[in-house]
């Protein structure tokens, strides 16, 4: 066979709002520079460097990252390091912008974590492990979730990593955070999403409900 199976973790964020009429594509353009700079951060806090990886892969307004098997580095860094650090970014970057900024400049992702067998061709990676990761990064739930926290960044993780991973409440994560929201259909099966607001970022956040809202959710 031409094209065999390659197990990998799967990560891939995606900007809130990226159509809205505020954002002018040059301010598309330096966020999604400012989203590949925390990404690559946050990649480096969970000893993920390009050795451990492929090649980020464009989304337009989102960045799909996909991580090789390695001893090194296990799946629950991407929960217990690497979310935590790029929700602390978005906080750090969102309260730095002036308050008449954040309508245009600020910064909210959502974020999935899966893992599975995927393919790759000469135009990129595809197979139902990736489809069903977009179609729970892509669920209304998860950004009706994101739309109602103050929090930058909420992130849904598959049944198969909640089962293996979160449920077993290894160092640094809390199954208690994470709640069966969000339900996707891929391949003629129903999947299940468990979504976790990162409480590190929550802390962060003055009590000010308007620090990183005001953008018109119409224009998702």
């Amino acid at each position: 066979m031409d094209n065999l199976p390659l197990h990998r973790s799967i990560l891939a964020v995606d900007m809130e709002r990226s159509t809205s009429p505020l954002r002018t594509n040059p301010i598309k353009g330096e966020l999604r520079g400012h989203v590949y700079r925390m990404l690559d951060q946050a990649m480096a806090r969970a000893g993920i460097g390009p050795r451990q990886r492929d090649p980020f892969e464009d989304r337009g307004d989102g960045v799909l990252a996909l991580i090789q098997p390695d001893d090194g580095v296990p799946k629950t860094y991407l929960l217990s390091r690497l979310i935590p650090e790029l929700a602390r970014q978005l906080v750090d970057y969102n309260l730095g912008l002036p308050p008449d900024e954040r309508p245009r400049r600020g910064l909210r992702l959502r974020a999935v974590v899966h893992a599975g067998e995927i393919h790759r061709d000469a135009y990129g990676y595809f197979g139902e492990a990736l489809d069903v990761a977009c179609r729970l990064l892509d669920a209304r739930a998860l950004k009706k979730c994101l739309e109602s926290v103050p929090a930058p960044l909420v992130l849904v993780v598959s049944e198969d990593i909640y089962q293996t991973i979160v449920k077993h409440g290894y160092d640094g994560i809390s199954p208690e955070t994470y709640h069966p929201d969000v339900g996707v259909k891929v391949a003629g099966r129903r999947r299940q999403g468990w979504v976790h607001v990162p409480t590190e970022a929550l802390k962060l956040i003055p009590q000010d409900p308007h620090t990183f809202t005001g953008l018109d959710h119409t224009a998702a």
